[in-house]
């Protein structure tokens, strides 16, 4: 991903070794997301994929391998540091499907209706306009596209102290949206089937890790304990052919 989410807990154990056999040490390392969304998205072969917020490119290339000659997978970055090193990671792997692009996910540089699947890790909560993440989302995306990204989900309200915490916000936690926000969110932009997945619910032994980023203030380690998860987040763009015999 492309920002720097520095909260063990949330960032460690992500991907299975099968997984990151053939790329570069680099990507591995650059990875700072919440959960393996190239795992979890059923990519298939020949479809075009953009991964928001790409950083080293990890994603971007585990899923150019899942879709295969026939498929596309773009990386978005606003970063030209983590551009170069996506670009790198990508010559070095031999991965010849796939392209970095440079701006922001609240303007994609890409047309209308030219994505099967979008992906994140752990990226939309930081953003600041979130209404203007998924509407760019839902254009970019063919009819019948979907959204399939992991993200850091609040499982009730938090105290206003945890929300003006700027350590917080850049450790992925403080701009996180609830869960009903999150799907009211998706549904407002024309999002349809929308899921939300739990796949990891931080405990108070997680919450004690970013300890030093709250002044050590145990009541507040108490309030963040068990308020967040990772999730996968799942909805659809109407439109598109739902037989199966398409």
């Amino acid at each position: 991903m492309g920002a720097d989410c520095g909260a063990d807990p949330v960032t460690s154990d992500l991907y299975r070794e099968g997984d990151l056999a053939g790329l570069p040490r680099d990507a591995v390392l650059a990875s700072l997301g919440c959960v393996n969304p190239t795992a979890l998205a059923e990519l298939e072969p020949g479809q075009t994929v953009l991964d928001l917020g790409s950083g080293g490119g990890i994603d971007v290339l585990l899923s150019a391998r899942r879709v295969g000659p026939g498929g596309k997978a773009y990386g978005l970055d606003m970063t030209d540091e983590m551009l170069d090193l996506a670009r790198s990671n990508q010559q070095r792997a031999g991965v010849t499907n796939a392209e970095f692009l440079r701006g922001r996910m609240e303007d994609i540089p890409l047309p209308d209706g030219s994505v099967d699947v979008i992906i994140s890790n752990c990226v939309i909560n930081l953003s600041a306009d979130k209404d203007r993440v998924l509407a760019e989302a839902f254009r970019v995306l063919k009819p019948g596209g979907r959204l399939a990204v992991s993200d850091i989900v609040v499982r009730r309200p938090l105290p206003e102290v945890v929300r003006r915490n700027m350590e917080l916000w850049i450790g992925c936690l403080a701009g996180a949206l609830e869960e009903s926000d999150y799907r009211a969110r998706l549904a407002a932009r024309g999002f349809e089937d929308v899921d939300v997945e739990p796949t990891r619910i931080y405990t108070r032994e997680d919450a004690a890790m970013l300890s030093p980023v709250m002044d050590g203030e145990a009541p507040l380690v108490d309030e963040v304990a068990g308020a967040f998860m990772s999730a996968f987040i799942r909805a659809r763009k109407p439109g598109g052919c739902t037989c199966s015999e398409c």
